[in-house]
């Protein structure tokens, strides 16, 4: 485990036991902290069965949650990680880095369920010259910051998914940048 894993775990875990965090604050901390450790493979609970695999935080809004009720833990995470904001590093410490808080602040996260087995999540008012690159060939992509800010989203959702060889998912997720689809 990264020195970066370290300190933000460290973080969120005092942000946790800390007696003057509010129950919602304290619930999206407990999810991001949870995510953190199965990302550094402290935490093996995320597979429970052979054949079925489980986001880290399915069991949180419950076994039968609607997918309404997982939008609405998806969007406090989503609101935690871009108001997390490390505390300035000395020199010789590493700084952590998350794409949610370094994102421009004008940046929008819109997340949506179309339909009962789906999540959307569109970014909206993306400053040009921080979101797009043009190509030698003049063709508008993503930017590496971008992408990287998809790819969070995504881990994210996928946190409250399931999948497995006799089960399917329990959502099918899409990140938009505006009107471009970058994650299916």
């Amino acid at each position: 485990m990264g020195s970066d894993h370290f300190l933000r775990i460290t973080r969120l875990r005092a942000l946790i036991e800390h007696e003057n965090t509010g129950a919602g604050e304290r619930a999206t901390a407990q999810r991001m902290l949870d995510r953190l450790l199965r990302k550094a493979g402290a935490d093996n609970t995320s597979r429970l069965a052979a054949d079925r695999v489980y986001g880290s935080r399915h069991h949180r809004p419950g076994r039968h949650a609607s997918t309404v009720s997982i939008v609405e833990s998806v969007r406090d995470d989503i609101a935690f990680a871009r108001n997390f904001a490390p505390v300035s590093s000395t020199p010789g410490t590493v700084t952590v880095h998350s794409p949610l808080a370094a994102a421009p602040t004008e940046l929008t996260v819109l997340v949506s369920t179309p339909f009962a087995d789906q999540i959307v999540v569109t970014i909206g008012d993306i400053p040009p010259e921080w979101g797009w690159e043009t190509d030698e060939f003049d063709r508008v992509t993503a930017s590496r910051d971008l992408r990287a800010l998809a790819d969070e989203l995504a881990e994210i959702i996928d946190s409250y998914n399931h999948n497995g060889t006799d089960v399917g998912p329990r959502f099918f997720r899409t990140i938009r940048a505006q009107e471009k689809t970058l994650i299916r």
